[in-house]
């Protein structure tokens, strides 16, 4: 008997689920709906494309949120 293997790239999910309005990424993981949706039927290769847009959303991300407050 053949078994599927498990997915080697593990979700981003932070467990912070709110979706930004504005961008239509998920807080925590910067994820879209569509992306979310299809992660668990995703190959690898998919996954690591996602991560790749991640990693650049992280940028614009970064540049929308306001300065942490100085203590």
């Amino acid at each position: 008997m053949t078994t599927r293997p498990a997915a080697g790239v593990p979700s981003p999910c932070i467990d912070v689920c709110r979706m930004d309005a504005a961008s239509g990424w998920c807080e925590g993981c910067l994820r879209t709906l569509g992306e979310i949706a299809a992660w668990s039927t995703l190959p690898d290769e998919g996954r690591r494309e996602v991560l790749a847009r991640i990693a650049e959303r992280r940028i614009e991300w970064a540049r929308r949120q306001p300065p942490a407050p100085q203590r």
